[in-house]
């Protein structure tokens, strides 16, 4: 995937990276018969086979009468036997299209009844090509890092995101491991032996010999962990998603900041940034349990994974980040959408597909709310701007039917993300600051630790804003589309003796269910003067009176309200574009960048985009030309400019012209923007030239 330019677009892709971890399987209609109540999990990690060896026992409760039952188990990971309360063999099934086992049932369970099955399972773990969701990487056995993301589906699964589940999950690694996992945590060194009969029996116990396939009679069991192990042990009572589990080598950094005790778990080579990311982190933290509410018990992990997974993960006490996003800049609004999610995914979590976005747009407004605090009002603005550019990308599907969408397909990720969050910014324009605070620590507080609708926030709100919100919810939850605002207005002299004047005019916009309240800012001779303006239909008059002589108008000039314009127009087609380049679909990617100079052709951006297209298709000429187009561009982003120079140097490298190449790499330099590490690339081809073949992808 490629994240290297654009603060923005890495932002969006990294917040959103999460969500499409969540593939709908295709026994979706079966697995919601069922819900998941605890797991106790046994599973021994060998990481220098990428084997994982585990036991699952999972209690399930009948939402319908059953005689089968359906989980998602990662395609890698094959059942040995599957047993019930009873002792009794389960006949199983594998799906593999779907990641899915089908287990038949000895009786049948009706509905209301509990029972537990009992899965003994392994496999090898260490590429992405049967992955739950397709080229991510969501579970790996490995020396130096093994992670098990519950998106991974790595035990037996039914309603990922939805069905919260307590657990008690042993992990057995060699002895100079460190394994992190949600809840109250234990170790305990040198595990029993698995020869050792009477033990290994034990329910919930691993055995070894039990977990043979047919395949592997003749070879015998799996290879057994060689010298010292020890066992991590961690319990999770509180109904949640609890399901991630990180090991490896680890500097690991104790801090209490602030009365939230973070624990940093780094590599060696960040050992350092331990503190600063400690500080950052509690500080978000402490933030979030201000706006929001109190955890009973403020822990934070916050662990180094590697770049060949998602940019981020969450799960109850955990914040995980890419170790290409840790450096000296910390990049803090991706380390504060992780941390939100201890309120929004794991606190409340969705009741449905559909209600996705009180998780995920939960938090990554909680990035913006947080950006506003740390850097002010216009890095505010900025973040709003990136989100309405989500919002509006993909909006073919209204937000309330998201479920139908697959949830791997950027219409999904937009939807839920940006448009949500935006929703929570009109909101917060709507009810006013104080109002929408209430609402925000109410619905928190009140669906602590419970599944939560939309139904449930919009009576929350209501009840804070003191009446109906229906139009709003509506508008922007059941229907597509926003306003392309656009004002005519006439000025009036008031009296002989100059005491003022008067604006009559009206807005008008092309959407006609459309109601909002909507900001006038008028820029007179005299101090700026703002009108609130409630705006209904396509057409909406108004009359403002002013001291000072008006010199212009400006709607919504705060961006409170979703709105279209040719600059977030071009910004979604970039958007679009950059979506299909990471599915290899570079024709696809080329026509919506030209769409974006549709609505710009000074464009630097789309140039730079379609630049990058030409480069990636070894179409040098072109990409030389783009390149050049960009620099003769709008210059927005300022980024653009710094990196054009880098990648034609590039291009002079690959093609023979060393001087030329170099000549461009002290452009580079001398703009002096290190943009993603510009600078540093620019210097580094100074010294050496560039080589394709060491590259990828490209860059």
């Amino acid at each position: 995937m490629h994240f290297r330019f654009g603060r923005r677009a890495l932002a969006l892709i990294s917040t959103l990276l999460f969500v499409v971890l969540s593939i709908p399987p295709l026994w979706a209609a079966e697995k919601t018969r069922l819900r998941i109540d605890n797991y106790v999990i046994d599973a021994e990690l060998l990481p220098q086979s990428h084997r994982l060896v585990a036991r699952a026992k999972v209690t399930f409760t009948a939402l319908d009468n059953l005689n089968a039952a359906s989980f998602e188990l990662h395609n890698d990971l094959r059942p040995s036997k599957v047993t019930d309360e009873d002792g009794k063999t389960c006949s199983v099934e594998r799906f593999t299209q779907d990641s899915t086992v089908r287990v038949s049932l000895n009786k049948d369970l009706p509905k209301n009844a509990q029972t537990t099955l009992t899965f003994d399972y392994d496999g090898i773990l260490q590429n992405a090509d049967d992955s739950p969701v397709q080229g991510l990487k969501l579970a790996y056995i490995g020396e130096e890092t093994s992670y098990l993301l519950y998106a991974g589906r790595w035990f037996p699964l039914v309603g990922y995101g939805l069905s919260r589940f307590t657990s008690t999950i042993h992990v057995t690694v060699p002895a100079h491991f460190t394994v992190i996992g949600s809840g109250t945590e234990s170790t305990s060194n040198g595990p029993a032996s698995r020869a050792e009969d009477k033990k290994a029996e034990e329910p919930g116990k691993l055995t070894r010999r039990k977990l043979k396939h047919p395949e592997q009679a003749e070879a015998g069991p799996p290879a057994a962990l060689s010298g010292p192990t020890k066992t991590f042990t961690f319990v999770s009572d509180n109904a949640s998603f609890p399901g991630t589990i990180i090991a490896g080598v680890f500097n690991e950094s104790k801090y209490n900041e602030a009365g939230v005790d973070v624990s940093v778990y780094f590599k060696p080579v960040h050992q350092a940034l331990g503190a600063q990311y400690a500080t950052t982190a509690a500080k978000e933290y402490t933030f979030f349990t201000t706006l929001y509410k109190p955890f009973a018990r403020p822990t934070l992990r916050v662990i180094e994974i590697p770049d060949d997974t998602v940019p981020s993960a969450w799960a109850p006490e955990i914040a995980a980040i890419a170790s290409r996003s840790i450096s000296e800049k910390i990049n803090y609004r991706l380390l504060a959408n992780t941390i939100a999610h201890q309120w929004w995914g794991v606190s409340v979590s969705p009741a449905s597909k559909d209600d996705w976005w009180l998780s995920d747009g939960f938090a990554r407004y909680s990035e913006a709310r947080y950006v506003e605090q740390a850097a002010g009002e216009a890095a505010m603005n900025e973040a709003v701007k990136d989100m309405s550019v989500g919002a509006l990308a993909y909006d073919t599907v209204p937000l309330s039917s998201a479920g139908k969408l697959d949830m791997f397909s950027p219409e999904f990720q937009s939807l839920t993300t940006d448009k949500g969050a935006m929703i929570l910014h009109m909101l917060r324009w709507v009810e006013g600051e104080a109002k929408f605070d209430q609402t925000m620590r109410t619905f928190a507080t009140q669906f602590a630790g419970k599944s939560a609708s939309l139904d449930d926030f919009r009576g929350v709100a209501e009840k804070d804003y003191g009446d109906k919100l229906t139009w709003f919810f509506s508008q922007w939850l059941d229907s597509t589309g926003a306003p392309e605002f656009k004002t005519k207005y006439t000025v009036y002299r008031l009296g002989e003796n100059n005491k003022g004047f008067r604006i009559v005019g009206q807005i008008s916009q092309d959407l006609d269910l459309f109601r909002m309240p909507v900001e006038l800012k008028i820029d007179t001779d005299g101090k700026t003067e703002d009108k609130r303006v409630e705006v209904e239909g396509t057409n909406s008059a108004f009359t403002v009176e002013t001291f000072g002589k008006p010199r212009r108008i400006v709607i919504d000039p705060d961006d409170r309200v979703l709105k279209n314009s040719s600059d977030i127009k071009l910004r979604a087609s970039i958007l679009r574009g950059q979506a299909l380049v990471q599915q290899d679909d570079l024709a696809g990617a080329l026509s919506e960048f030209k769409k974006a100079l549709d609505s710009n052709q000074n464009s630097s951006l789309a140039h730079y985009r379609i630049a990058e297209v030409f480069f990636l298709q070894r179409n040098y000429q072109a990409a030389a030309n783009a390149y050049r187009e960009a620099l003769n561009g709008d210059g927005d982003p300022r980024w653009t400019e710094v990196w054009s120079h880098i990648q034609l140097g590039k291009i002079f490298d690959i093609t023979g012209q060393r001087e030329r190449a170099t000549n461009e790499y002290r452009q580079a330099i001398q703009t002096n923007d290190n943009t993603q590490g510009a600078l540093d690339e620019a210097r580094r081809y100074l010294q050496k030239p560039y080589e394709q073949q060491k590259e990828k992808n490209g860059e």
